[in-house]
């Protein structure tokens, strides 16, 4: 493999080969995160158009193996992918997030509001290192924790907020 020098046909090639990558590991990250959580159909449709794309890339490359530019693009296609992905991803906002919320002396006033909002909530009372605090347990639609987020910050700017993704496996009330 040689430095081919930088031709407009070359680069074009290697532009169609990073925005293919792009696409199929895009749609691959969104597609791991859909198995994740369990939605078979969309992960088998992604998983479908990723190969589909996949191959028309790889096809591009084995073409012209000796054109340098070409695994630049590839690899520049993969990493830019990654990152869109992820990007995609959180814009899609698929599934479930808990939330937990330790509010220091505002704990059951704050629960009260986030119920007013259509939020369910389930309060613990526990002791932390000042003394005694509100644990609030929330289960949302991941494209709702941003409004969750507000209504809390703004209530308890002192809250502690946590989350991490859930899969519901049965029963509950999500709002």
């Amino acid at each position: 493999m040689t430095w081919q020098p930088l031709t407009w046909a070359a680069l074009l090639s290697a532009l169609i080969i990073f925005g293919l990558r792009v696409v199929d590991v895009s749609l691959a990250t969104v597609r791991v995160l859909a198995i994740i959580r369990g939605q078979r159909l969309m992960a088998w449709a992604l998983g479908f158009f990723q190969a589909l794309v996949f191959v028309v890339a790889i096809r591009q490359i084995f073409a012209n193996l000796d054109n340098i530019w070409n695994i630049v693009g590839y690899a520049a296609g993969f990493a830019t992918g990654t990152v869109v992905g992820m990007w995609l991803e959180e814009k899609l906002a698929m599934g479930y997030t808990h939330m937990r919320v330790i509010s220091p002396g505002r704990g059951e006033v704050l629960a009260g509001r986030l119920r007013e909002a259509g939020y369910a909530v389930t309060e613990v009372a526990g002791r932390g290192r000042n003394g005694t605090v509100n644990i609030l347990n929330l289960t949302v639609p991941r494209k709702q924790v941003p409004d969750v987020r507000r209504i809390v910050i703004d209530f308890d700017p002192k809250a502690f907020i946590t989350m991490e993704d859930v899969r519901p496996v049965r029963r509950g009330y999500f709002g």
